[in-house]
Parts: structure tokens; C-alpha cells; sequence
């Protein structure tokens, strides 16, 4: 399509990890790829504790990506928020990047007129509308997991479906963790459709620990062996902002 892809992982846990590397510093690495990684921590009644809440705010921030914490009930609309909200963060960050190409290091979209700004976001809109888009969703299957899962299978499905309205091409892979004899378990290849999932989360057996960090590092090496023919929004800067007119 020539306006290159947006690629996210998307964690979704309810807990700290507690074995293998810093999820924290595999994140930074992520974004370093040009990946940006989404991090959505799910509770029940009870809150979720203070470390966890902690860690998956840096692992967002440090994978310049959003993080949100919600209720199981809710989580439906969360993952499409994110994802959405996600996409829209990246792009804004390649047009200011560009602007100052332009308008030199200290200017910013904020500093242009009301007009001028309002083109920008139009172009954002359209492009969040138009770009490709690639999600590998990372899902933590620990003990305190278990009964979570259906709503999680609920929510992917939805997802899928809130996004084939879409123009750009959709494409998403999802990874379980811990996985049976590695650290994650592949259960969809990079598929345009989520909602072939039917069933499968009630099959996963849920328990074991939680490697946040090893199962990061593991989803990055999953995106080396997608299509490398398409291009890259993070070395495809020029051309995506061409083709948009900017």
C-alpha cells in the first residue's frame, strides 16, 4: 500500500512478572524496533496491588505505548480503545517529527495555526484509517488468570470485529504465557481474523509463573519473521508522510 505498517504488541495481564529479564527493558528495546508495546492490566473486585499497577505503566511508557487498567467486565471496549488510541499516539508522533524536520527542532503541531492543525489531524485520521496494521497479542495465562480468559477471547473477537471497517490491511498473531515448554505458546499465526479463536482460551491450562520480560523478548522475534517486504512506518517516515500530502 506504500504508507507503511504500524506494528503493537499487546500485553494483557493481571500481575508482576516474576522471572526472567525486566520486562521494563525489553519494552525499551521494542520501541527501539520501531514496536510499540500496549500494556492492559486486568482486575477483579479485588484492586490490583500497587507493584503491578507500577510495572505495567513503566512497561508502556517505556515501550512508547499506552497502558490502562480495567475491570474484567470491561475489557472489551479497553483493548479496542488502546489499540486505537495506540495507533493514533504513533502517527502523531511521525508527523511532530516531521514538522520539525520542517519548522525547525523547537516547533511542535501545537505551536501551528488552528487551521494549519486541523489539516494535520484530518491526515491522522485518514491515515489511522489507510495504514496497515500489525498487533501481536501477548496474553498472561498464569493461575490468577483462569477465569478471566473467556472475557479475554470475548474481547479479541470483538476487537477483530470493530476493525475490518478499516482500509489498511489488519493482521494479528497471539501468544500465550507461560507456554508448556518455552516461554510462550503460539495459539493464532498472523491471521487478518481474531474471531477464528472460538473456544480456544477454554482449552489453555492456566497456572505456572509469570515471565513478563521472556515472553516480551520472545514476541519481538516473532515480527523478524513476518513479510519483511512490507515497510516500516519506522524507516518509512518519508513516504508515508509524502503520500499523505504533507
Amino acid at each position: 500500500m506504500g504508507k507503511g505498517t504500524i506494528r503493537q504488541i499487546l500485553l494483557i495481564t493481571d500481575g508482576c512478572s516474576n522471572q526472567g529479564e525486566d520486562p521494563v527493558a525489553i519494552a525499551t528495546l521494542a520501541k527501539e524496533q520501531g514496536i510499540t508495546v500496549n500494556v492492559i492490566g486486568v482486575v477483579d473486585n479485588s484492586p490490583m496491588n500497587e507493584q503491578g499497577v507500577q510495572e505495567i505503566e513503566s512497561i508502556a511508557m517505556a515501550g512508547g505505548g499506552v497502558s490502562q487498567i480495567v475491570y474484567a467486565q470491561n475489557l472489551a471496549k479497553t483493548v479496542q480503545m488502546v489499540t486505537r488510541k495506540a495507533m493514533t499516539q504513533t502517527l502523531y508522533g511521525v508527523v511532530n517529527r516531521e514538522l520539525q524536520q520542517i519548522l525547525g527542532k523547537e516547533q511542535e503541531m501545537e505551536d501551528l495555526s488552528p487551521e494549519k492543525r486541523g489539516q494535520v489531524m484530518e491526515v491522522v485520521d485518514e491515515l489511522g484509517e489507510t495504514i496497515d496494521l500489525n498487533v501481536l497479542i501477548l496474553v498472561d495465562t498464569s493461575a490468577s488468570m483462569k477465569n478471566k480468559l473467556p472475557m479475554v477471547q470475548d474481547a479479541l473477537t470483538d476487537l477483530s470485529i470493530s476493525l475490518t471497517s478499516r482500509m489498511g490491511d489488519n493482521r494479528f498473531s497471539l501468544y500465550s504465557f507461560p507456554g508448556k515448554r518455552k516461554d510462550i505458546d503460539r495459539l493464532l499465526d498472523w491471521s487478518p481474523k481474531l474471531d477464528s479463536l472460538t473456544g480456544i482460551f477454554h482449552k489453555l491450562s492456566s497456572g505456572g509463573i509469570t515471565p513478563t520480560g521472556p515472553a516480551l523478548q520472545v514476541a519481538l522475534q516473532k515480527f523478524e519473521k513476518t513479510n519483511s517486504r512490507r515497510s516500516l512506518i519506522s524507516s518509512g517516515e518519508d513516504e508515508l508522510l509524502e503520500d499523505s500530502g504533507m
